[in-house]
């Protein structure tokens, strides 16, 4: 197994990449598997330092939630309340309180980070 170091370049990156796909079906005990976990910490942390991910906006997050799960406005009123509220936050023109984003993160699994990213 060849020695890693902490990746510091894009072509660093891509290397291990490469490497990593190569080795990925190993299985524990094989020898190429304490290589792959070792790349694959050595991958997010590069991609975590060079690469961020933007956080959705939180009603775009519920109104893609709906359509995967074929929901209606009405079927966020557990979660929300009454039918104009639902319809009030769903078109940005009230905001979601603590107690909602709790109920829609329960429901629909959307992270914390999503409903309070600021926006």
């Amino acid at each position: 197994m060849k020695a890693y170091k902490i990746l510091k370049t894009e072509t660093d990156y891509n290397t291990a990449i490469e490497r990593t796909i190569e080795i990925f079906d190993a299985e524990p005990g094989h020898p190429d598997f304490d290589e792959l976990e070792i790349l694959l910490l050595l991958v997010k942390d590069y991609e975590d330092k060079h690469y961020t991910i933007p956080v959705p906006d939180p009603i775009e997050a519920i109104k893609f939630k709906m359509k995967e799960a074929g929901l209606k406005n009405k079927d966020l009123i557990p979660y929300i309340g009454s039918e104009g509220h639902v319809s009030a936050i769903l078109s940005g023109k009230r905001n979601l309180t603590l107690d909602m984003a709790k109920g829609l993160n329960t429901r629909f699994g959307i992270p914390p980070e999503v409903f309070f990213s600021g926006k």
